[in-house]
């Protein structure tokens, strides 16, 4: 990920307003700051979702201002939204992000199984309809539906948000095996005691820049 003066908006509202930013390939990277800071705008840019209206703004070696779509396909987002559909079952919504993903029907299958037993939801619950699921069940199902994808790049929005603590520590174990696997995690939280065995590398941002980089590069706001 690299930025380089950054403007995206919400609306009519700059939600980032020039970000610097660089994070290296199979890097774990830490995200704090108060409500409106630009935190989940970042991670909805960096999935593709925000256009950045000026600056460099470049993911997984694709430039977001006219591939957003190519960088869509290798990225994992959990946002507060969860990505669900509530008439599907548990199983059905995994197996729909297995197959957007373009796994074959084998390997889907195989996966689909693997990410249900590692996020608690195997048996009779895979068979629920989401709507009818607690909203903990759901947040295992959302992180099921992007661990199953197995993405390049992982956005994370308040991972450990409504899950008990064996829910939280999967999530930990996910993130590690990610970056091992060779990926990339971006990890936007407000429970930086529970985040920080993740990375030693926290960014701050207010005002929808960088203000803080624990690593060392410090940013004027």
């Amino acid at each position: 990920m690299e930025f380089r003066g950054v403007v995206a908006l919400l609306g009519r509202f700059p939600a980032l307003t020039g970000l610097d930013l660089t994070v290296k390939s199979g890097e774990t990277v830490l995200l704090q700051g108060p409500n409106g800071s630009g935190k989940s705008t970042l991670l909805r840019l960096c999935a593709g979702l925000v256009r950045p209206i000026r600056g460099e703004a470049r993911v997984l070696d694709c430039d977001l201002t006219i591939e957003r779509q190519s960088v869509r396909r290798r990225v994992g987002l959990l946002s507060h939204a969860g990505g669900l559909y509530d008439d599907l079952t548990v199983m059905e919504n995994v197996a729909f992000w297995a197959q957007a993903a373009g796994l074959g029907s084998v390997a889907a299958s195989d996966r689909v199984e693997w990410a249900l037993h590692r996020l608690g939801l195997s048996g009779s619950l895979a068979n629920q309809l989401v709507r009818n699921i607690s909203a903990g069940q759901r947040r295992r199902t959302s992180l099921a539906a992007l661990a199953v994808r197995r993405p390049d790049l992982w956005l994370l929005d308040e991972p450990h948000a409504g899950l008990d603590q064996q829910g939280r520590e999967v999530v930990d174990s996910l993130i590690r095996e990610a970056v091992t696997a060779g990926g990339t995690v971006v990890v936007s939280s407000h429970e930086l005691e529970r985040t920080r065995g993740l990375s030693p590398r926290v960014v701050t941002l207010a005002g929808g820049t960088v203000v803080g980089d624990q690593s060392g590069v410090d940013h004027d706001a």
